[in-house]
């Protein structure tokens, strides 16, 4: 087992909790550290050991190490360079392995691109139950089975589900929609790291690569309406108090101005106004920006769920009853179109002496 590290006496409890961890050229995801957020509430509340799990390249100690700090209380790595870009297809072999050999009771992944494809893709593999999605996650305290809350009808209802029959219970989480546990780098956990040519303790082996029929050489990104509001720090939203398409052009030039993303309530896409990849909310996405800031926008309850882990929220809308307002930490009671002229002219200064 190369380069792993454990402690004596060490035996992987069968019943944790995993959560799985994602890199990319080399660091973890931010994603990966909120998911340990999620998964030591569940596991303080079982009383079992939370685990994550990481499928890559070589990544060194120290980025493993992170990992213990913010939260899990061992790492299980499958490393190779030739793992550097997501194949499901592989991938999915390689987390099957690790399931049936360990036998994890709750896996928990993001409901990123990654998530999104690894997660039913293995699934399907281990005959498991899968709740896509989920905003909010608990223990149930009669059976501690794990309850998965997510929008359902087009995010007009919450469903609360599990699954009693199958494990590993598997669900993925919307990113941003919880903050990673401050780091604490007196933690102290194991960290496991296998190759692909390694016997698990079970004595699974993972598959050859070659065996496969999909090799991913790279990924090219699609810009055309492409708005990466999940990693933006700062977010400003219109909604139907913009009255019209070309409004939003405002909302551009000011996050142009600050180096934010523009995003939308659904309502404005519904509209035409914006295309889906801007909707915030539980049915676009769920974002944790320092600053949202929402320009005509009511503030619907999917809507706010989606911000609800912003630092700062400024609420600009003629209505003083508006519901954003009421969860802002700035609720600015007026005419969009005037506070916004005054937003930008203010602006402008500031562009010029930088």
């Amino acid at each position: 087992m190369k380069g792993s590290i454990r402690s004596p006496g060490y035996v992987h409890n069968e019943s944790c909790v995993w959560t799985i961890a994602e890199q990319h050229n080399g660091k973890l995801k931010t994603v990966s550290f909120e998911l340990l957020s999620r998964g030591r509430d569940l596991a303080d509340k079982l009383n079992v050991n939370l685990c994550s799990i990481l499928i890559g390249p070589v990544l060194k100690e120290e980025n493993l190490q992170e990992l213990i700090h913010c939260g899990a209380d061992e790492v299980i790595v499958v490393e190779d360079d030739e793992l550097k870009f997501f194949c499901a297809e592989t991938y999915s072999a390689i987390l099957t392995t690790l399931i049936k050999d360990y036998q994890p009771a709750i896996i928990l992944a993001a409901a990123t691109s990654t998530g999104r494809t690894l997660m039913p893709y293995t699934a399907v593999k281990v005959r498991a139950g899968l709740t896509a999605d989920c905003t909010g996650l608990d223990i149930e305290e009669e059976t501690g089975l794990l309850l998965q809350t997510r929008p359902a009808i087009g995010g007009n209802i919450m469903a609360t589900i599990k699954t009693p029959d199958r494990k590993p219970q598997m669900a993925t989480v919307r990113p941003r929609s919880s903050r990673p546990l401050e780091e604490d780098t007196k933690r102290t956990g194991n960290v496991i790291r296998f190759s692909l040519n390694d016997t698990l303790p079970g004595g699974g082996k993972f598959p050859a690569l070659k065996t496969n029929r999909t090799r991913v050489i790279g990924y090219r990104r699609e810009e055309t309406g492409f708005a990466n509001l999940e990693e933006s720090e700062l977010i400003i939203s219109g909604g139907r108090g913009l009255k019209k398409g070309e409004n939003f052009n405002l909302l551009r030039d000011v996050a142009q101005s600050l180096g934010g993303e523009v995003g939308a309530s659904r309502d404005a896409v519904d509209r035409g106004w914006i295309s889906y990849p801007h909707q915030v909310g539980l049915s676009g996405k769920t974002v944790s920006p320092r600053l949202y800031i929402g320009v005509g926008i009511s503030g619907a309850i999917q809507h706010l769920a989606g911000i609800k882990t912003s630092e700062t929220i400024v609420s600009i809308n003629i209505d003083p009853d508006a519901n954003l307002h009421k969860v802002a930490d700035l609720a600015i009671v007026g005419d969009a179109f005037e506070v916004l002229g005054e937003l930008k002219k203010r602006l402008k200064p500031t562009r010029s002496e930088e």
